[in-house]
């Protein structure tokens, strides 16, 4: 599996502060810097299954920090290939550190590539999350 998606391939954000860059027939689903604000470590990573088409919205993992639950969206109806192997293990924390194209946390298939409604550009992204940082 790949490590992570190149920064010049399509890139779109949902309201829920995740992610979706489009590779060809692929996409990777990653969680937002802004998302993960006030979240010093990772305790627990819940995983959904693979085995089935998962709708926009669904859950796709959850990330565990004391009594929080952070969960993370399919932002496009698809199929999970495969998740980011740094979220297993003891060394999960050190995607905290990670710049935000490396935060992805899942690979999917995409049912339509490239199907970017109801998404927001990184212009539109930047600008919703502007007054809060």
């Amino acid at each position: 599996m790949k490590n992570s998606p190149a920064p010049e391939d399509n890139l779109y954000y949902t309201h829920d502060h995740e992610w979706v860059r489009f590779q060809g027939q692929i996409a990777y689903v990653g969680i937002c810097t802004f998302k993960l604000t006030g979240i010093r470590q990772i305790h627990d990573v819940e995983f959904t299954s693979t085995e089935a088409m998962k709708k926009r919205g669904e859950i796709v993992a959850v990330l565990h920090y004391e009594s929080y639950r952070i969960p993370i969206h399919m932002p496009v109806d698809g199929e999970i290939l495969g998740f980011n192997e740094k979220l297993s293990g003891e060394n999960r924390n050190i995607f905290l550190q990670q710049s935000e194209q490396n935060k992805w946390v899942a690979l999917i298939v995409p049912a339509i590539p490239h199907q970017n409604d109801g998404l927001l550009s990184p212009e539109q992204y930047q600008t919703k999350t502007k007054p809060f940082i």
